[in-house]
């Protein structure tokens, strides 16, 4: 770990003595007596959300606590990953002064969150094997470099970083290391929150977007240390997780044997759907995918996404990106959607 790690150095100093906005229900705890609630100045006729939601989302983060094996204290829930990335540039970046790192090709909101809040991003290309260039982070970084992003599963690549090469940076990058594991659990990997106790350094986001079906309600996760999430309780919006979507997450991750299934559906199809692109003529590449998408290189990706677009099939064009010239990212779908679109890429050929 990072010799003699304090948080304190890190958090802004207007943050550092700001007290969390105390609402209503913030000052009550149930103790599972029946109350009348006439201190929140709500609407007092019940039809099921009349009433403010939990601000600290309890119930749920006592089921990820105990699926993760973490304390309920080294969680925060958000509206959405995005909502939880913003607090970390908000606690920790000072504007026109800190900077972070991120690594092209990647998630395109670090980019975009650097520049809402004012934050140089400074960028370290991938390797050609789409790793993290360790030498060259550790060369752009310096004292005010407050967050380097590793996006493992990786957006858009699909691969997964090497362990030994996200310890290195755990142990040599002197901000916070926050692991974006929004595809972890495609991945035959491990994911990062098992190295919570040994990286004080450490932050991992997590979102039900992806494996657990539930991108129309956003929500995002953050696992860190108990001082760490302190530090985004005190800016966080008091209500920021709303009461449908508690109970709709509530549900989903009591459901953990309808989760796996659809999990290793998705695994399955994406090998079916890896080998029949594998026989169009126009692809040049599969990259191997720990996500639930695959990254394939073409002959011209602008004129297959624009013939995709015209049989009504709609994927991502990656040939933008860093080190991912005339690529295309395909989202695994059904079965039956992905035999429609092996259709159609077999009658744009």
């Amino acid at each position: 770990m990072v010799e003699n790690f304090n948080i304190d150095k890190l958090v802004r100093d207007n943050v550092k003595g700001l007290s969390p906005y105390s609402s209503a229900r913030d000052e009550y705890v149930s103790d599972g007596s029946k109350m009348i609630f006439l201190d929140a100045n709500e609407n007092p006729f019940d039809n099921g959300v009349n009433r403010y939601p939990d601000p600290q989302q309890r119930s749920l983060k006592a089921v990820l606590a105990t699926q993760k094996k973490v304390a309920p204290e080294q969680i925060l829930l958000g509206n959405g990953s995005d909502e939880v990335l913003d607090l970390l540039f908000r606690a920790f970046c000072e504007p026109k002064t800190d900077n972070i790192i991120s690594l092209p090709p990647t998630y395109g909101m670090y980019k975009v969150l650097s520049g809402i809040n004012n934050i140089e991003n400074r960028e370290v290309l991938l390797t050609e094997n789409f790793e993290p260039n360790v030498a060259e982070i550790i060369r752009r970084s310096d004292q005010n470099s407050k967050l380097l992003f590793l996006c493992s599963p990786n957006n858009p690549t699909g691969n997964s970083f090497s362990k030994a090469v996200v310890k290195e940076l755990l142990q040599s990058f002197n901000g916070l290391v926050v692991v974006d594991e929004a595809y972890i659990d495609f991945s035959p990997e491990d994911s990062w929150i098992q190295g919570l106790k040994e990286y004080p350094n450490l932050v991992v986001t997590q979102t039900l977007s992806k494996a657990y079906g539930l991108a129309g309600i956003r929500l995002g996760i953050c696992y860190a240390s108990t001082e760490i999430i302190a530090v985004l309780n005190k800016i966080k919006p008091p209500y920021n997780v709303n009461e449908l979507s508690q109970q709709r997450a509530y549900e989903r991750l009591k459901d953990q044997e309808a989760i796996d299934r659809e999990i290793r559906a998705i695994l399955e199809q994406r090998d079916c759907l890896s080998k029949a692109l594998l026989e169009l003529p126009y692809v040049e590449r599969i990259f191997p995918s720990d996500a639930n998408f695959i990254l394939a290189k073409v002959d011209d990706a602008n004129n297959r996404y624009e013939k995709l677009l015209a049989k009504g099939v709609v994927i991502r064009n990656r040939t933008t990106q860093p080190l991912c010239e005339n690529t295309l990212r395909f989202t695994v779908g059904t079965p039956v959607e992905n035999e429609q679109l092996i259709k159609a890429l077999k009658e744009i050929q």
